[in-house]
């Protein structure tokens, strides 16, 4: 029948299906995030990572049926620009009115790109930037709730949490309320504001992840805008406000690059992104879009954020800092906070994984709870860079190690799939150039991290300090992902004693080992710490080198005991 159609009618037709695949998608998104307060509410755990892993995949399920449709409808003129270009109008109408219009934006272009393999982009069918500059659609409701200046801070937050309506009540409301009035306070104390909030204005939706429930706001007084976030716990006896987040760094490392997606309901993203960069004005849009769980419009900002950057800069790509990987080249632009990681075409001795399972594991990671550890990678096809921004040692070396990665031409260089990540300072040199106080807090909690990886059943497998790095935060984070496995798959075992001295002192183990078979006595050797910063490794986590330690740690796991980790400082909470 499509034979028979107009290049105009066909173009209608197709652009109706994709805007119909995305009212869809967008439904079908939002019933799964309804479900996240009842989950929280009802201690539902197990029925929250269903959820989470089922709205993960729902964006490439959808987008699969949709491909399939258009390649049936569109037949041999599938990739005939001109009709793609009416679609690209005709579409831009259909969404006009839509409440999250770039995201709808971003959908058409996820299409697109299943079709066409385009080097670099092309904005004649994609929507390379947004086709409206200002929202095309009035806001029907604010996206805060607004509290006027109260007779005291505590009835301020009382009403706060009354209106938030939770089916459970706090188990110690007045105390609750009481600690975290205190705590305001001495925030408002501290930065010399006033000493009384002349209004808070909350989001209305709670944001949920994991274990965790928060309410995420702002405060007046005076001159100051004082970031506002509540975390609330659900204990066996009722829930708990257990910490309050009163600053920029803390509310940024709550909505970090290295936690999962939160499960929050909300109309229009972009008003909440914009309300959220008033209490986090460094954070990027891309970052808060992919933390709220629009990670694929997230990517698409991104990918903005980078042409802009390449548009008012002279910036050239080097070679990261740290050590050379034996499976990923990585390389940035000095000026820009974010690194660009290659499969090499070969991998040194001795790895013996394939592209393949390097490229499942990153899969792993986008899947799995993150637990505010492992660093969100964002794949890219097909990026086209001038020349001139790669000095010819960098292509010398990208050729050499990466050829079936990049194709080099006269005036430009193109990478046929790169991940994307936040740059961070290696460890290893964060150890070595950062003041002692601050390095020993950074070793101190790369054994937090490694913990907290192990609570959500994760081992990095290569524990090195060159595979993490160090946040802006100055939170530690992993990012070397090619022997990341799950915890449960894995096999530790005591070291058996040597049976004389010459045993110790043999090239080979003086007894059998099997493949899978770790013995964490040994991790103390090769994780490079020595002297003072050895010791304080020690001193918080000896048990990392125990095998009874891992072994409880999967015990834990195989139980259904789930461990809450906290997405911010031990000082900030509440009850310790």
């Amino acid at each position: 029948m499509t034979q028979r159609l107009t290049d105009s009618r066909l173009a209608n037709i197709a652009a109706t299906t994709i805007h119909q695949a995305f009212n869809t998608y967008q439904e079908q998104f939002n019933t799964i995030t309804q479900h996240a307060q009842g989950r929280f509410e009802t201690q539902d755990w197990s029925g929250l990572q269903a959820d989470t892993s089922e709205r993960l995949v729902l964006y490439r399920r959808i987008i699969d049926l949709v491909e399939a449709a258009i390649r049936d409808l569109l037949a041999d003129r599938l990739t005939n620009k001109l009709i793609w270009a009416s679609m690209k109008a005709v579409y831009s109408g259909l969404i006009i009115g839509l409440d999250n219009w770039e995201l709808a934006e971003t959908f058409y272009n996820s299409v697109t790109r299943r079709i066409f393999t385009t080097v670099g982009v092309d904005p004649q069918i994609e929507f390379v930037a947004t086709d409206y500059e200002t929202p095309p659609t009035q806001a029907k409701t604010s996206i805060y709730r607004r509290y006027e200046r109260a007779e005291s801070t505590a009835v301020l937050i009382e009403h706060i949490l009354l209106d938030f309506g939770f089916a459970v009540p706090l188990a110690d409301f007045d105390n609750d309320i009481a600690l975290v009035a205190n705590q305001i306070e001495t925030r408002l104390e501290e930065i010399g504001a006033l000493r009384t909030v002349e209004r808070i204005e909350m989001i209305k939706c709670g944001f949920f992840r994991g274990m965790g429930a928060y309410l995420v706001g702002r405060m007046f007084s005076g001159s100051h805008l004082i970031p506002l976030a509540l975390a609330l716990i659900h204990t066996e006896n009722g829930l708990s406000i257990d910490g309050v987040l009163l600053d920029e760094d803390a509310i940024s490392i709550l909505f970090s690059f290295a936690n999962s997606y939160f499960h929050v309901e909300v109309e229009r993203p972009y008003d909440l992104v914009q309300f959220l960069r008033t209490i986090m004005p460094r954070k990027r849009v891309a970052e808060l879009y992919i933390s709220l769980g629009c990670n694929k419009h997230g990517k698409t900002e991104l990918y903005r954020d980078l042409l802009h950057h390449l548009a008012y800069s002279n910036d050239q790509f080097e070679i990261a800092r740290g050590q050379r990987g034996m499976v990923m080249i990585v390389f940035n632009m000095p000026n820009y906070d974010m690194v660009f990681k290659l499969i090499k075409d070969h991998f040194n001795y001795p790895k013996d994984s394939t592209r393949k399972d390097v490229m499942a594991k990153y899969d792993m990671v986008y899947r799995h709870d993150r637990a505010g550890r492992l660093v969100d990678a964002q794949g890219f096809e097909y990026l086209e860079f001038e020349r001139a921004r790669f000095s010819e040692d960098l292509i010398t070396e990208l050729l050499e190690v990466a050829s079936q990665t990049v194709v080099v031409k006269d005036d430009s260089v193109i990478i046929k799939h790169a991940f994307v990540e936040r740059k961070v300072i290696p460890l290893d040199i964060y150890v070595k150039e950062a003041a002692p106080k601050a390095a020993k807090s950074a070793v101190i909690d790369y054994g937090y991290a490694i913990k907290d990886l192990a609570y959500s059943d994760i081992f990095p497998g290569d524990m090195l300090l060159k595979n993490f790095g160090v946040t802006r935060h100055g939170r530690v984070v992993f990012y070397d992902y090619d022997e990341l496995c799950p915890l449960l798959e894995c096999r530790f075992r005591r070291m058996p004693p040597a049976a004389s001295y010459d045993d110790e002192l043999a090239a080979e183990p003086w007894f059998h080992v099997n493949e899978g078979d770790i013995f964490p006595e040994e991790f103390d050797y090769f994780l490079g710490l020595s002297g003072d910063l050895r010791q304080t490794f020690l001193q918080y986590h000896h048990d990392l080198f125990d095998y009874k330690y891992w072994q409880q740690a999967q015990a834990r796991l195989k139980a259904g005991d789930l461990a809450h980790i906290f997405p911010y400082a031990r000082s900030q909470r509440l009850h310790s």
